[in-house]
């Protein structure tokens, strides 16, 4: 009977010895088959990446950063590192290198690439519009005003970067989502008859935000806010405001009418 035990554990040994082995040899076997030249690699990772390979790819990229740390090519790699963690939406991580290449190397002809990236990874992280979850403009808003700063910090540092009319596209479309957040909240405390409440969130949106399309809403609302307050002053100015930010308009003519003359 201790023969038979000594031959079970000494079979279950073996054959964990050759589990063990065969999933080192697999590891090693997973290992890319670098080139001799640095562009060869940083090709190789691109098209790793591109087919979301990103265990390859990040290979690829670090060989280039060690193996060849004092050419260019290095400085490639350093940024297709960033780009593996923003496409796996790592987006803390993608922007910490993002951020740590602008300030290794602040005159490198990609560093608008790099400080646009890093905005980027405030927009890729936005509230989901999944249809079965709440709309995002009733849940927190931190990202969102995280990258209209960023989008405004990018476009006032590099103003002639092939991504301005992209930054501009993103921070019109940060400025629309956090209106639309305000004239939410707006609404929130008027149907509570909150009307102190709703006042400040719409003059915050019509100061912060002006030109949205939630501008019109606002400013009437605004006005109703101001009539339940009892303050004729205010609700009188703000249709005078109407008059100003919307010239011309049927929302100027009805703001017209509701002064009287």
């Amino acid at each position: 009977m201790v023969e038979m035990r000594s031959a079970v554990a000494f079979l279950s040994a073996f054959l964990l010895f050759g589990t063990g082995c065969a999933s080192l040899t697999q590891g090693q076997a997973g290992e890319p088959d670098y080139a001799a030249v640095a562009d060869e690699n940083l090709r190789l990772g691109s098209e790793a990446l591109e087919n979301k390979d990103f265990f390859r790819a990040q290979k690829y990229f670090e060989y280039v950063r060690t193996k060849f740390p004092y050419q260019e090519a290095a400085r490639e790699a350093e940024l297709k590192l960033a780009d593996v963690d923003f496409e796996r939406e790592a987006f803390p991580e993608a922007k910490e290198q993002y951020q740590a290449f602008i300030k290794l190397y602040p005159t490198h002809a990609k560093v608008d690439y790099a400080a646009f990236r890093s905005a980027m990874t405030h927009v890729r992280a936005y509230p989901s519009e999944f249809f079965a979850l709440p709309p995002s403009r009733e849940k927190d808003q931190g990202e969102i005003r995280s990258a209209l700063v960023a989008m405004e910090e990018f476009l006032r540092q590099y103003p002639q970067s092939q991504y301005v009319a992209e930054a501009k596209t993103q921070r019109e479309d940060a400025r629309r989502r956090l209106a639309s957040h305000e004239l939410y909240a707006a609404q929130f405390y008027q149907k509570r008859e909150r009307w102190k409440a709703v006042a400040q969130r719409l003059e915050g949106l019509l100061r912060r935000y002006p030109g949205t399309e939630y501008e019109e809403e606002a400013l009437f609302d605004l006005h109703e806010a101001y009539v339940k307050l009892n303050d004729t002053q205010k609700a009188q100015d703000t249709l005078r405001q109407v008059l100003r930010r919307l010239p011309g308009t049927p929302a100027a003519e009805r703001a017209q009418r509701m002064l009287g003359s």
